[in-house]
């Protein structure tokens, strides 16, 4: 047996969007089921993310620590950001969003995962990059507001952020993820079995 997500889309009779936000909506459509009952589901359009996880020469991964309003704590976090420009290349958004939270730039970048963080009540697809060979950016640090003005930055060993996950320390979404994939690539086949940077994503098609 073949173990691998498939596309598979059930017939809609009806689709609204009694939410519109700046960044993302909320959509209800009338899906058929397969025993021909129809029955309505909400869930949150997204135009998806990027994460990064930046490992340094000693082993260490790039982290931030960020206030996150809905569960009401500061999460360690790994650098991350939304797709909100139409058609972006991934690996391009990647590298803004390492530079503008982490003021770092990476000389090597793969593919380390995609994930939907909540497939049952939003269509955001995340991939997870893996960088390395990191430098330290030139040039006008970016302009921080908002959540990120009192945003901390650090570097912490591999192994004790997968820890932290296991542990219950440690909660978000992406760092989990990447972290414990990188984990399973290290004692497993190696960095170098990674898809490449540019590998196609078909949850979100790009330009090149």
């Amino acid at each position: 047996m073949t173990i691998e997500d498939a596309p598979e889309e059930w017939r809609v009779t009806a689709s609204r969007t009694p939410f519109r936000g700046n960044k993302t909506s909320v959509r209800t459509d009338d899906v058929v089921m397969p025993d021909g009952a129809v029955v309505s589901r909400d869930y949150q359009v997204h135009p998806g993310s990027v994460a990064i996880l930046a490992l340094d020469d000693d082993g260490r991964v790039v982290v931030l620590r960020q206030y996150r309003h809905p569960v009401r704590q500061k999460l360690w976090e790994i650098p991350a950001g939304l797709l909100d420009i139409p058609g972006e290349n991934p690996l391009h958004a990647a590298q803004r969003e390492l530079y503008e939270e982490a003021y770092v730039k990476a000389g090597d970048w793969r593919v380390l995962t995609d994930v939907y963080p909540s497939p049952g009540g939003s269509d955001e697809a995340v991939r997870i990059f893996l960088a390395r060979d990191l430098s330290e950016a030139g040039g006008a640090r970016f302009e921080v507001a908002e959540e990120e003005a009192d945003m901390e930055l650090a570097r912490v060993e591999l192994a004790d952020l997968v820890r932290g996950v296991i542990r219950g320390e440690l909660h978000n979404m992406c760092l989990a993820a990447g972290v414990l994939a990188l984990a399973a690539v290290l004692a497993g086949d190696g960095i170098e079995a990674l898809r490449p940077a540019e590998a196609p994503w078909p949850a979100r098609p790009f330009t090149a």
